[in-house]
């Protein structure tokens, strides 16, 4: 099992940003959950080289809906992020089986979603006045980092030894 949390995109529109969500749950070991409709193929050469060589060493599951992700979630908090809302990410205490809830870009998490019962609290990313958002899979990278450092990155191979300057 690994330390890092679910990370689910719903109704993802941009391929290279799955792509480094892919990327982003192997080296983190961070389970990627993609929610239809997809605004892409799996197939497609973008998604491809921006997960460059590590869709074997990702976990990713397609949910023909939100609800069918929650069902196979049963017991996970989900925490739905938007740029209006009032917890920010860095005062949760994460926990393994949560799952971080991104919404597609432009539009971000449509109401509906957000309203859902499952889900524990809408949080944010701080951000400058007058900024629309962050990108997608950096939002992902940002939260899923957080978490796992909570979990004092466990199961992380040690570091490499060398020039630490």
């Amino acid at each position: 099992m690994s330390a890092a949390p679910h990370v689910a995109f719903y109704e993802p529109r941009i391929p290279e940003n799955t792509g480094a969500a892919i990327r982003l749950s192997a080296v983190t070991g961070s389970h990627l959950h993609l929610i239809e409709p997809l605004g892409f193929d799996l197939s497609e050469p973008k998604l491809k080289r921006a997960g460059l060589d590590y869709h074997d060493l990702a976990t990713v599951t397609v949910h023909p809906s939100f609800d069918d992700l929650l069902v196979a979630m049963p017991g996970a908090r989900v925490f739905a992020f938007t740029a209006h809302a009032t917890t920010v990410y860095s005062d949760i205490a994460y926990r393994p089986d949560d799952v971080l809830l991104f919404g597609p870009e432009p539009t971000g998490l449509p109401e509906e979603a957000m309203a859902h019962p499952r889900v524990t609290d809408r949080v944010r990313i701080p951000m400058l006045p007058g900024r629309r958002s962050l990108n997608l899979s950096n939002s992902a990278a940002l939260v899923t980092y957080e978490a796992w450092r909570q979990a004092g990155f466990a199961h992380d191979t040690d570091p490499p030894q060398g020039d630490r300057r």
